[in-house]
């Protein structure tokens, strides 16, 4: 670590004061259940658009698919295509309006209980909850373990004192301040993420002698693909792997897909388009959204490849190799290996900031949903806060706790995991319960429950990143996955979601042909 720890230290508290202060405002902001649950429905459009892209965009990108990005080859930058189209074009015209008009509609203040509203089923808002609540750790867990790893080697202090420090501080804000502070640190970190990423691109391209010849080297690196990877499709970090070969399917389906799809029912994500009076503010908010996402995804997809360049020329090693192995070592090796002293600190600062920012969200997201979605109702049919704050507070102390368990390398995984689970489980039904006028509520059940069924058979059985882990297809069948190559390294979103749909639409045709039958008998 070439970074001065005590200039690293009193800029971080700096930084951590002007956190506390935003959540104060937030806190002060705060007069009531509305307030506290989606902002008061009146937030900026900037404050929109950097919220959503710093919940979006969390250390997973930055460190984890930067990462692979490194291993595996520029193919990742379809991501960002795929970020910007449905993360934030789709995302905030097609499913942003309709979300903020149903919510302000209906009252909803949570993602399950818009879902509920939407059907007029306690059912949909329940098992919507607690598919939250089951899967939604896993990846708070990871972020939390990012950060904290991430504290416990700028700092050098203790991994387990970081990781409760760095718990504790997001906890205070969010407990607190409710959405308002949520989504006031949010901007803050935004801005330093979008800073520090913008500064990253272009000293990287500067010590690497600019452009054309940055992007040359990396071409002319193809003779050195591994063989392990060269067997598996891989044809350079400047191309494409060989179509349909393990590696494209890892790639497309998992990377690309997983995440790229998997934005839209993100339920943290979701929330926010409530948050705000009109739908001209979303509008507003696509043109910060776009090119925010654009360079968090983007930078982190182009520097990732780019450093094996600088690996090569320095140590004469391919950067995985470099970094010993571990994925999730390779951008924050180059960064210190490559960068001054002075921008360490800015983008140390930045991790820091994607941590927070996707860590908060996802606290307050667990804890509205168990103290909200699935607390029992007042007499009064009112939030009760104290019960949102406890259920809160529960549920950082369970991510915790599973931060303690996970393995390492797990942040990219993690997110493809919940994203993919929603995915399958969500979209159908949302998309449904958003622009139908008589949204079917058997078809609603059908789809949940076969998507997330089917998403959970393809991870246990299939998919082998998971299974193998899991050990329930060992267990009972003696092998990793269930079905031969390729199979098991095509994602389980591929599989599930469009079962999940085949699901909507099956069962919305039995219901209709039930109604008809119903009709005739009656005539």
């Amino acid at each position: 670590m070439t970074v001065d720890t005590l200039s690293f230290s009193i800029i971080t508290v700096v930084y951590l004061a002007a956190v506390i202060f935003l959540g104060y405002l937030g806190y002060k902001k705060t007069k009531g259940s509305d307030d506290f649950l989606v902002a008061g429905r009146r937030i900026n459009p900037l404050v929109l658009a950097l919220s959503y892209g710093a919940t979006f965009i969390s250390t997973s990108a930055i460190v984890g698919f930067g990462g692979i990005a490194a291993q595996l080859g520029m193919g990742l930058v379809w991501l960002t295509v795929l970020c910007i189209g449905v993360g934030v074009l789709i995302a905030f015209v097609i499913y942003g309006k309709k979300t903020r008009t149903l919510g302000q509609k209906t009252g909803a203040v949570t993602y399950p209980d818009l879902l509920g509203k939407c059907y007029n089923s306690h059912f949909i808002r329940k098992i919507s909850a607690l598919i939250i609540i089951v899967s939604m750790p896993i990846y708070t867990a990871a972020i939390l373990i990012g950060g904290a790893r991430f504290i416990e080697t700028t700092l050098s202090i203790p991994y387990d004192t970081a990781l409760l420090a760095f718990a504790a501080v997001v906890a205070v804000y969010v407990v607190a301040g409710g959405l308002i502070a949520v989504m006031y640190t949010d901007a803050l970190q935004g801005a330093i993420m979008f800073v520090g990423m913008t500064i990253l691109l272009v000293l990287t391209y500067v010590y690497l002698g600019g452009v054309n010849a940055a992007n040359t080297a990396l071409d002319s690196m193809s003779s050195l693909v591994p063989e392990a990877l060269l067997a598996s499709g891989m044809t350079g970090w400047a191309s494409m792997p060989e179509f349909l070969s393990p590696i494209w399917l890892t790639m497309i389906t998992t990377m690309v897909l997983g995440v790229g799809i998997g934005v839209l029912a993100q339920p943290q994500l979701a929330v926010r388009f409530m948050t705000v009076k009109d739908n001209r503010s979303i509008h507003r908010a696509v043109m910060v959204g776009g090119p925010f996402v654009l360079v968090m995804t983007g930078v982190a997809f182009t520097v990732g490849p780019l450093t094996n360049v600088w690996f090569m020329r320095e140590s004469g090693q391919l950067a995985v190799d470099a970094a010993g192995g571990n994925v999730d070592s390779i951008i924050p090796l180059f960064i210190n290996s490559a960068m001054p002293d002075a921008f360490i600190i800015v983008f140390m600062l930045a991790l820091l900031a994607a941590a927070m920012s996707t860590l908060s969200s996802l606290f307050h997201t667990m804890g509205t949903t168990i103290g909200y979605d699935l607390n029992p109702r007042t007499k009064s049919n009112k939030p009760s806060m104290k019960a949102i704050q406890a259920g809160t507070l529960l549920m950082i102390a369970a991510s915790t706790v599973v931060a303690y368990v996970l393995p390492e390398n797990i942040i990219a995984r993690a997110t493809v995991i919940f994203m993919g689970l929603c995915a399958a489980a969500f979209i159908p039904a949302f998309t449904h319960a958003i622009y139908s006028k008589k949204p079917s509520l058997y078809a609603a059940k059908i789809s949940i429950i076969t998507g997330a069924c089917s998403w959970f058979l393809w991870t246990a059985f299939v998919h082998v990143k998971e299974s193998s882990v899991l050990g329930l297809s060992n267990a009972i069948f003696g092998v990793n996955s269930v079905l031969p190559m390729p199979w098991g390294v095509v994602n389980p979103i591929v599989i599930a979601l469009p079962v999940s749909i085949a699901a909507l639409i099956i069962a919305i045709f039995i219901e209709n042909q039930k109604k008809e039958c119903a009709v005739i008998k009656t005539d």
